[in-house]
């Protein structure tokens, strides 16, 4: 195909027709947001991380830098107190699509204030929609082994 190029001069065109693109499918359901209490468990490990290293001096130090009180400090601490295998659940929570979470802090807090595993553990699977005791008996076996 001969045309003009646009200094005027004689040249080939060259014209390339390209298939069309389908638009990027996008989905329709929304990835939803971390449950509060999934992220209360992180803050919990990066305070005792920072603690721990020697980042910050206290808890009252935690509480002036995150402009906070002492007592909120502490309440998240005490996530600290849980059993190791309910700590994992909590920062694996599956993601909320509602504004209410299924899994709240204050309803957490009666399982804070049992100091035996085991019994942390039969509380807990209380809480959790659906919660089946024999879950708890072999997350119990497989902490103890």
């Amino acid at each position: 195909m001969k045309g003009q190029t646009a200094n005027g001069s004689q040249g080939r065109v060259i014209v390339f027709t390209l298939p069309p693109t389908a638009a990027p499918r996008r989905s329709k359901t929304r990835p939803g947001r971390l449950p509060r209490i999934a992220r209360l468990m992180a803050l919990a490990i990066r305070f005792d991380d920072l603690l721990r290293t020697g980042t910050v001096k206290d808890c009252a130090e935690l509480a002036r830098l995150g402009r906070v009180s002492r007592a909120r400090v502490s309440q998240i601490m005490n996530l600290l107190n849980l059993a190791p295998d309910i700590q994992e659940r909590l920062l694996f929570l599956t993601p909320v699509r509602t504004w209410r979470d299924e899994l709240n802090e204050r309803a957490l807090r009666a399982v804070l204030g049992e100091p035996c595993w085991k019994r942390q553990r039969h509380l807990f699977a209380g809480l959790l929609p659906g919660g089946d005791p024999r879950e708890t008996k072999e997350t119990e076996r497989r902490a103890s082994g």
